[in-house]
């Protein structure tokens, strides 16, 4: 019994030993896994970055009353298209009652002083005529006669400009009227009919009745970070995009770069402006939210390989490629880099042209599949 079980051990035994010798055999027999490969190329390499932001009328007008009182009457409504000049609305004319007071007592006081200058001009006129008095004391008499003449003309324009906001049949604008400034679109009116609103002066800004802006010159506003402003310079051209009209692209031109920055959520953002091309064609609202592309650096016909093709030392964390030599063997070789897209990379030095580069990991896996597939 114990020279059977000793006769099946063995045949077992030696069974597995053929089954791990033609396991080996099988694998020793496959072919050197070939690996492709690529040749650097001379190509045109951008590097870009992309700024947030906004795009909004670059003139913008806000109008306000050079008198306080009540609007009256809004003869535009937001979104009207206007000229300069034209009727925005009208102010009604509400005096300060201790203003008012004080001018008509002046009108009162240079009217009193106007008809004794005029006795007195009078006067004179016959006593100079009769040669009672010289011509100079006519003169002066004449002098004070024309001065309060205007005082009196001068206190009952501003009565009237207190009373009404502009004097009577002066032919001029009224302050009660509020016209456009400049061409453009109404794009907001804060207030309404009835609203109280205070003058512009040098003491308050005055109450806004209505914004105005140019809408054919935009200009988009947005931030960049502190790694990427010192590559801009006014001029640059850019393409700006806008989130409410995906499938277009609006030509820009850089105006204007923040000297000082600003830290946006532990990070330095700087302001960036630029003018922006708007075709005749397109209606763009102000404030929509914009992307600009800007080109930070681009070169021209330069030696590159596709950044797939560079791998890093663990150590140096230096890049490098493997290049196959004339023993079709795979040898490190480290590079210098240049700017890079994304795609492709510069090589500034470490392999040439003619040189083939290991697509490394790549042709193994495709081998693999294939072999595993017989």
């Amino acid at each position: 019994m114990s020279k059977t079980l000793k006769i099946i051990f063995g045949l077992i035994t030696l069974l597995s030993l053929i089954v791990v010798l033609g396991y080996f055999s099988k694998k020793n027999s496959k072919g050197v896994i070939d690996y492709k490969t690529e040749n650097p190329f001379k190509t045109s390499i951008a590097t870009k970055t992309v700024a947030t932001g906004s795009v909004n009328p670059e003139e913008e007008i806000q109008l306000k009353p050079q008198i306080s009182g009540i609007v009256d009457e809004i003869f535009v409504e937001e979104g009207d298209v206007v000229k300069k000049g034209d009727l925005i609305a009208k102010i009604r004319v509400v005096p300060n009652a201790q203003n008012l007071a004080a001018a008509q007592s002046r009108v009162k006081s240079s009217r009193l002083s106007y008809n004794n200058a005029k006795t007195l001009y009078d006067r004179n006129k016959s006593l100079f005529e009769k040669g009672v008095i010289s011509k100079q004391d006519f003169e002066n008499s004449e002098l004070s006669f024309n001065q309060a003449k205007e005082t009196l003309s001068q206190s009952q324009s501003d009565y009237q400009i207190i009373k009404n906001g502009a004097v009577a049949g002066s032919g001029a604008a009224a302050n009660t009227n509020i016209v456009a400034q400049i061409p453009g679109t109404i794009l907001e009116i804060p207030i309404r009919e009835g609203n109280q609103v205070i003058e512009s002066n040098s003491f308050n800004d005055g109450t806004t009745i209505a914004t105005v802006a140019d809408m054919s010159k935009m200009i988009f506003e947005g931030q960049v970070d502190e790694a990427e402003v010192g590559k801009l310079k006014e001029g640059t051209e850019l393409i700006v995009k806008l989130g409410a009209l995906e499938e277009q692209e609006f030509p820009a031109k850089l105006i204007f770069v923040a000297p000082k920055g600003q830290e946006v959520n532990g990070a330095v953002q700087f302001t960036i402006k630029a003018d922006v091309t708007v075709k005749k064609d397109t209606y763009v609202r102000a404030g929509y939210s914009a992307n600009a592309e800007i080109e930070l650096e681009s070169k021209d016909s330069v030696l590159a390989i596709k950044e797939s093709l560079l791998q890093f030392d663990r150590r140096t964390e230096k890049p490098y490629v493997e290049i196959l030599d004339e023993n079709d063997k795979f040898k490190k070789r480290n590079v210098e880099l240049g700017i890079s897209d994304g795609i492709n990379v510069e090589i500034l030095d470490g392999v040439n042209k003619e040189d083939k580069i290991k697509v490394w990991n790549k042709a193994s896996d495709e081998n693999n599949d294939e072999e595993d597939s017989k």
